[in-house]
């Protein structure tokens, strides 16, 4: 297996990405910590872990709070002894509101989240990462750093710093055996999106099909992906597989945009 008898931290555990990132790190080996604020989504997860043969561990953490992260860290150092990989998916999906309509202490969440805490949570795993010869930061940023909608303003705003974050600390700790990388999402399949296309088609006038198809016609494979096969780009980032890789932005979406 890929990852035999590395210890993997997971930040954000709902039950699309997270969850699949988790068992798909867990089934090339991985011995997986959760971090989230839902206990119960967490020990969902845990459970699917544990019945591939591999630990799980849950630590309620706020990435926002540098007591949460710190708590993590020391957590991660007494039940597993270090940590191997990182991947960085909480998120704060933003307002949903023009830059005009905004007020700025709601981008000021989104940055909270999105950037400082992805940050925080990194500084405070750092020196686990830093024992290993080979260790990996997986960033899961989007596509909408690079294609800009209306309303979307903090959530791509927060993710644009990231993804220039993500380089910076690809450049500072190479020397350091860390490599840092970020996946580039568009739409994932799952129960938000399928809510928002409902939503667009009652809006429109339109049925969900033909609110699917509009956003699966500007794909190059003519569907949204499933955060079960964007888990696999996270697999590559986090195995020896990459090693040659750093400060680098994966698309990870049927082709919606090509990089």
């Amino acid at each position: 297996m890929l990852l035999e008898g590395k210890v993997a931290i997971v930040s954000g555990l709902g039950p699309g990405m997270g969850r699949d990132i988790s068992l798909a790190l867990a089934r090339e080996g991985a011995d997986i910590v959760m971090a989230a604020r839902r206990e119960d989504r967490m020990a969902a997860v845990a459970e699917e872990v544990e019945a591939l043969g591999r630990r799980a561990v849950c630590v309620r953490t706020d990435i926002s709070s540098r007591d949460d992260c710190d708590r993590l860290a020391e957590t991660v150092r007494r039940e597993l002894g270090t940590a191997h990989i990182l991947v960085n998916n909480a998120f704060h999906d933003g307002n949903y509101k023009s830059f005009e309509d905004s007020d700025l202490d709601e981008w000021k969440a989104t940055f909270d989240v999105n950037l400082w805490g992805t940050l925080q949570l990194t500084k405070a795993v750092l020196p686990l990462l830093k024992e290993h010869e080979e260790s990996h930061i997986v960033m899961i940023n989007t596509m909408s750093v690079h294609l800009v909608e209306p309303n979307f303003g903090a959530y791509a705003a927060s993710k644009g710093a990231l993804a220039t974050a993500t380089r910076t600390l690809a450049r500072e700790l190479g020397r350091d055996g860390v490599r840092v990388n970020g996946i580039h999402p568009g739409y994932i399949w799952g129960s938000s999106v399928e809510w928002y296309l409902n939503h667009l088609a009652e809006q429109n006038g339109t049925s969900f099909e033909e609110e699917y198809t509009k956003v699966a016609d500007q794909t190059c494979l003519g569907y949204i992906v499933p955060s079960s096969e964007i888990a696999g780009a996270v697999v590559f980032f986090s195995s020896s597989l990459s090693r040659a890789v750093t400060g680098q932005s994966l698309p990870v979406n049927g082709g919606h945009y090509l990089q």
